[in-house]
């Protein structure tokens, strides 16, 4: 009984920060430094309307992976409806 109870604890603790994660955050600009492999989402208006971003982080002299990708529909309505 304490192992259910435990785990349903863990469940409802871990929930929000697992959807935290699940949702992007768009930049504003392409930050100066960035963890190999890791990646980001620059909405800076250089890939037009409904796109961002999508900048991976390389190792040493590599030069980053920048792509172009569409956002969701969710995040496209609230950088439009924001002033």
């Amino acid at each position: 009984m304490r192992t259910v109870v435990a785990l349903a604890l863990l469940c409802a603790v871990s929930a929000p920060c697992m959807a935290q994660e699940l949702t992007p955050n768009f930049l504003k600009r392409e930050p100066y430094f960035l963890s190999p492999w890791s990646v980001v989402y620059v909405d800076n208006g250089a890939c037009g309307v409904g796109k961002v971003l999508k900048v991976t982080g390389a190792l040493g002299a590599l030069r980053r992976k920048k792509v172009c990708v569409p956002m969701g529909r969710e995040e496209a309505s609230r950088t439009i409806a924001t002033p």
